[in-house]
This record gives C-alpha cells, sequence and structure tokens, in this order.
C-alpha cells in the first residue's frame, strides 16, 4: 500500500456517510445502500448515519453493509424521540420536554433510553445521537425548543444524566449535543452561523451545566455546535472549528476523552463560500473533531484529507489519535455483546424488542400524564356540536395525509368535526372554515408548535389572522401540540392545555384528555 492509500484508509475512518434522507428529495435508507455499498468497497469508512428506515427491512440492509465494509462500521442515528423518528414500525417517544412536565421525569426518561436503546441495538444501530444537552433559554431559538428537556439548567442536566444512564445500561453508545450549548440562539444552524454572546460566566451556570452532567454520566461521544461563542473564542469560529472550544474547554477543563463528532456538514451554520467541504474537514481536525458527519462528497474530503497530510498542513497522528478513539467504541462494543456483534444485532437485542406493545404502551403513558392544562377545565362527553382544527405551520413530505389526532378523536369523541389546516392553505378555505367555527357549538384549535429545521418558528401569519379571529369571536379551548412559546401572541383562551410534543403518542393523549381519560390541572 502506498503512503497516498494508507493516508486515505485512515481518513475514510473518520467519515461518517449519510445512509437514507428525509430532505427532499427524500430516500429510504435501502434506496441508498447500493451507493454507500460502492464506497465501502474502496474505503474503510468510520459509519453511517441512518434516516428513513423501515423495519425490518433496514435492519437486512445494515447487515448487508456490515458485511461488504472493510471494518465494522458505527452505525449511528437521530433518536432523540426512539428509534421510530427513523425506523418505521419502531417505537417513537414523545419531545424531551415532555419528559420535564412528569412527575417521576428521571424514572421515566431511564426507562425511555432503556427501551429506545434496546429497539436500536436490536436493528444494528450502536449510537444514538441524544441526549439534547441544551437548555433552551430563549423563547425564539427556531431549532431547539421542545427537543430539550427543560428551560432551567439543573432540571435538563439531570434528565440528559438519566437518558446517559439508560442507554449505558443497555449498551447503547449516547452522544450529548449540541456542545458547548445551542440553547441561546435565535437563528437556525442549518441555515446560519449563529452566536451566544452570554460572558463566560453565564455559559458555566447555565449552557455547560447539562454536559457536565451528561459526561459525570459516561457519554461516550460529544456533537459539536455549529454556533460561535465570543466568551469562549473571540475569533468568532463556530465551536467545530474551534480548538480553544474543542480542546481547551472540552478536553482540559471537563476531562472529556471520548470521540468528538461534527454535527452535519450539510448545514449551513459550517458551510464557507472560500473553502472547500474538504478544507473545512481539515480544520475540524485540526481542532480537535475526531468523526466528521454526513459530508456532501465523501470521495473529495478523504482525498483532501489525506493531501493535507502528505502537504504538511495537518498531523498524520492527528488522524491516529481520532482512529484510536473511534476504535475504542468499537471495543466497547464486542466487549459488551462479544465477537460478531456487527454483523449479528441478535447478539445486542431480539428482534421482538423494535416496535413491541409494552414499548408502546410506555411513550403512551409518558404522553398521557405530560399533558398539562390551564383554565377551566373541559372534558366533553361525545363531541357533539365540537369543532376541532389542527393548525400546521409547517409540512413534510413524510406527514401521513392527516395527523394522527384526526382518527385519535373521532375515537375518543365521536361527535366531532375535525379539519386541519396546513401551511398552503387558501384564503377562501380559511374564511369558509372561520364560517363553519362560527356556527360550531364549540371550538377546539389545535396548534402544532415545533422546532423545524429551515423554518421559522411559529404560526404563518395566514394562520395566526385565522387564529385570532376565532379566539376573538367565541371562547376557545387552544390546545398546544409543542412548545407553549406559540401561545405568547394568542392570549385569552378559555382553557389551555400542553403536549409539548406533537408525536403520535402525544396526539392520542390529547384525544385522551379532552374526552376526560386524563387531565392533570395545574
Amino acid at each position: 500500500m502506498t503512503t497516498t492509500e494508507r493516508l486515505r484508509h485512515k481518513a475514510a475512518g473518520l467519515l461518517v456517510v449519510r445512509l437514507g434522507s428525509n430532505m427532499k428529495p427524500p430516500r429510504r435508507a435501502e434506496e441508498d445502500a447500493l451507493g454507500v455499498k460502492a464506497l465501502l468497497g474502496r474505503y474503510p469508512l468510520g459509519g453511517v448515519i441512518l434516516f428513513n428506515g423501515s423495519w425490518p427491512e433496514t435492519r437486512d440492509t445494515l447487515l448487508d453493509l456490515q458485511r461488504a465494509a472493510l471494518q465494522p462500521l458505527l452505525v449511528m442515528t437521530d433518536m432523540e424521540r426512539g428509534l421510530g423518528q427513523q425506523v418505521a414500525g419502531a417505537t417513537t417517544f414523545p419531545h424531551a420536554r415532555a419528559f420535564s412536565a412528569l412527575d417521576e421525569a428521571e424514572e421515566m426518561t431511564e426507562q425511555f433510553a432503556r427501551v429506545s436503546a434496546r429497539e436500536a441495538l436490536a436493528c444494528g444501530v450502536h449510537v444514538t445521537f441524544a441526549p439534547v444537552a441544551d437548555v433552551n433559554r430563549n423563547p425564539d431559538n427556531p431549532v431547539i425548543s421542545i427537543r430539550a428537556f427543560s428551560e432551567e439548567p439543573g432540571r435538563a442536566a439531570a434528565l440528559a444524566a438519566a437518558y446517559v444512564r439508560g442507554c449505558r445500561a443497555e449498551g447503547l453508545l449516547s452522544t450529548a449535543k449540541h456542545f458547548p450549548g445551542h440553547g441561546n440562539t435565535a437563528e437556525d444552524s442549518h441555515a446560519v452561523l449563529p452566536s451566544v454572546t452570554d460572558a463566560r460566566a453565564v455559559l458555566e451556570a447555565t449552557d455547560l451545566v447539562p454536559f457536565r452532567a451528561a459526561l459525570d454520566a459516561g457519554c461516550e461521544l460529544v456533537m459539536t455546535a455549529h454556533v460561535a461563542y465570543p466568551a469562549l473564542d473571540p475569533s468568532g469560529r463556530p465551536a467545530t472549528l474551534s480548538a480553544p472550544i474543542l480542546k481547551r474547554l472540552l478536553r482540559d477543563e471537563l476531562g472529556f476523552d471520548g470521540v468528538v463528532i461534527s454535527d452535519s456538514l450539510h448545514m449551513g451554520g459550517i458551510q464557507s463560500e472560500s473553502q472547500t467541504e474538504a478544507d473545512l474537514a481539515v480544520e475540524q481536525l485540526r481542532a480537535g473533531v475526531d468523526l466528521l458527519l454526513d459530508a456532501r462528497d465523501p470521495e473529495a474530503m478523504i482525498e483532501g484529507i489525506a493531501a493535507a497530510v502528505e502537504a504538511g498542513a495537518l498531523r498524520e497522528d492527528r488522524l491516529d489519535e481520532a482512529l484510536a478513539r473511534t476504535d475504542r467504541l468499537r471495543d466497547r462494543l464486542t466487549d459488551r455483546f462479544g465477537d460478531g456483534v456487527f454483523t449479528d444485532p441478535s447478539k445486542a437485542a431480539g428482534a421482538d424488542e423494535v416496535g413491541a406493545e409494552r414499548h408502546r404502551g410506555l411513550a403512551m403513558h409518558i404522553a398521557r400524564h405530560a399533558v398539562t392544562a390551564e383554565g377551566k377545565a373541559v372534558a366533553w362527553e361525545t363531541g357533539e356540536g365540537l369543532l376541532a382544527v389542527l393548525v400546521k405551520p409547517h409540512a413534510s413530505h413524510l406527514d401521513p395525509p392527516e395527523q394522527p389526532l384526526g382518527a385519535a378523536l373521532r375515537e375518543a369523541l365521536p361527535g366531532v368535526e375535525y379539519r386541519e389546516v396546513g401551511p398552503q392553505v387558501e384564503a377562501d378555505e380559511l374564511a369558509a372554515l372561520a364560517e363553519e367555527a362560527g356556527a360550531a357549538e364549540q371550538v377546539l384549535l389545535a396548534l402544532v408548535a415545533k422546532p423545524a429545521a429551515w423554518h421559522a418558528f411559529g404560526l404563518r401569519p395566514e394562520q395566526q389572522h385565522f387564529v385570532e379571529g376565532i379566539m376573538r369571536a367565541r371562547p376557545t379551548v387552544v390546545a398546544v401540540l409543542g412548545s407553549p412559546r406559540v401561545l405568547d401572541s394568542l392570549p385569552g383562551a378559555a382553557a389551555r392545555l400542553y403536549t409539548y410534543s406533537d408525536a403520535p403518542s402525544a396526539q392520542h393523549a390529547l384525544a385522551d384528555a379532552l374526552a376526560g381519560v386524563v387531565y392533570s390541572e395545574t
């Protein structure tokens, strides 16, 4: 093997490439497998990040890729809400913020993590990109919001640590993100580079608290934020490119010796008009990143890293250091589950774990007990005379034709009339629906309020006008499927209910609450 080939192989081991996509145009994991397999035939890649899978097809796809790989692949995925977030047929849980509303929040968070870990391992997934260890300090945050456990540092720390403990109990590797804290941003790092301008003392008392707790609990990876922190690095570089943040703070001060992984390199917060993706990868490695996530052009990045080492712009021992840390993740899995775990997920967990009825029951238990309310309690017996309108600011190509709330309400309240207002609604449709609301005996507005990449937070202007008109005209019950922040501009509801999530379980829990099955008044 030539020097260049050796360096290419080392560089490839630091890449985690995409398998499947939820972005337009969407691609199922199985549809992406052929291209990833071809890449694996040329390079010993470090791992894959899984999107848009299905059970059990994705497990079989991952096994096929492991057999083709030159070294065991670390399979990773965003599963903040459980494996069902990325693998259809697996269990999906409410958003993290819902757990903070529970009386037994730490116990339930740890149990949720254990269940999710077993499902992930049974599918051949080894690393969860969770917990979100951010403190949702900025109510206008468009990308964190209900993905964070809490607005309070101590609460967020306790639940992040509980999640890590649950993963470690089952053997799944966890990732605290987005270091050193994405919670006080008002911009979306998917689109731009945000900046957190707080003083170091403020960051120590807020954003860093949950990360310290997650590290103390034993999380194996930390994901960087594509966010600038002038108090930590006056250069204004994002944390992903900052040696003062990744080496001085994370390694030296916090004592973390695990794997540092970048956030997705598809995101606008890490893009540069003057540098190639490969150039930025070299800068990340010099700054202290060990694994490079989701490159647009993996082969160009591999070539660029190898060329930088040959030119003396990057030390080869920096690659060796990062590879050694990544190998320790593989060793940890092998030590826990034995040889062959990468090509036989059954060594880690049984196939019957994925989407198990008891797991779905846990998700419903959490969702029901997270429902909270303010104002006059409402419990409709049959739903006769009730018009329920779900208002959804953003639509995904992955959304079902109708949200689960429709079927849930019709089952719980057979007399209900259910409508949906999506982002592309016409003015005449809104006018007709407003007239229908005026004629109804009772009106429920269910507002989806959640973070969405590349989208502004909150209702669209025409939706806001529609909702305000109904609330001015009559007493209205408002249910928020997500962040209560959306009601700051909508005072005057007769009653308000919060689920802190729009997950299917949260939508079913809302229907139960409205029918009087579960109701927790504050």
